[in-house]
């Protein structure tokens, strides 16, 4: 059995998750009260007619503040019976909240005649506590638009063929941001740049004028020989600690030319040594 737990303060795109999760064969409830949990999962383990039950489960602020201060001992009694439990958590900033409520029209189920809207958004990130400090999986929303969620979505969570860590190696461009929910960061941006080169401008690093221009470069090489033995040496560390999900960040300027080189060689080189290694290019469109 594998069970999914959707969490995150209003507004984040729990509701896309779960239709996600939905479309992807797996049995989906909302507002599921927290302290039903280990005996959904235990229902759900004998009387399923699959051979492999999908669970996903929606839990948030709309819960009883008592049964989500208990998450944490819930959560351990659904995985001492041996069940496949991811917890991810949504989440984006204040100001991107804010905006959507005030675009769709939607009451906050926290918000009253006596507390504002910021305010509710602010309790229900104390309220969600113990289920955040527990999150396998946080992904930000405050930049991914409705189609960019759900493929992040499908990447990590539905990419996953068994348990263990699941790493991701992303490129991405520091003008649009760092990736907030990035375990590992590297700064590639001292390395030449293609983009001062006109005839590659347009082009990316799946490009192979971009790939030759750089696999040419000892700096280049440089980089990816210190990166590549950091991370062979030190991500089985990591999977050997529980982690569910590891993000490995490699950045330049645009996230188009050395960030996407690397990450393709550097994905490429650690799928020879670990299970579970998605690549993905943030910024590439």
């Amino acid at each position: 059995m594998r069970l999914i737990i959707v969490s995150g303060r209003s507004g984040s795109g729990k509701s896309t998750a779960l239709a996600v999760l939905e479309d992807n064969g797996f049995y989906c409830i909302d507002n599921l009260p927290a302290g039903l949990l280990p005996e959904l999962a235990e229902r759900a383990l004998i009387h399923t007619e699959l051979a492999q039950p999908l669970v996903a489960v929606s839990i948030d602020a709309r819960n009883l503040p008592s049964h989500l201060s208990r998450f944490p001992q819930l959560l351990e009694e659904v995985r001492n019976r041996h069940i496949q439990c991811d917890v991810l958590y949504l989440d984006a900033d204040e100001e991107t909240l804010l905006k959507r409520f005030s675009e769709t029209r939607r009451r906050h189920p926290l918000s009253s005649a006596s507390r504002s809207l910021a305010e509710a958004i602010r309790d229900e990130t104390q309220l969600l506590g113990p289920i955040a400090d527990l999150a396998d999986l946080t992904i930000n929303t405050t930049n991914l638009n409705l189609y960019q969620l759900r493929d992040t979505i499908k990447l990590r969570l539905l990419n996953k063929p068994e348990p263990g860590t699941a790493f991701l190696v992303e490129s991405f461009g520091f003008k649009r941001g760092m990736p907030v929910d990035a375990d590992l960061v590297f700064d590639v941006r001292c390395l030449p740049n293609p983009y001062w080169k006109p005839e590659l401008r347009e082009q990316s690093g799946l490009d192979q004028p971009v790939a030759e221009y750089l696999a040419a470069q000892p700096d280049v090489e440089e980089m990816y020989q210190d990166i590549s033995s950091y991370l062979l040496k030190w991500l089985p560390r990591f999977a050997a600690s529980n982690r569910a999900y590891v993000t490995i960040g490699i950045g330049c300027t645009g996230g188009h030319h050395r960030s996407v080189y690397l990450t393709e060689r550097l994905g490429k080189c650690l799928q020879e040594t670990l299970k579970n290694v998605q690549v993905r290019h943030r910024d590439l469109t």
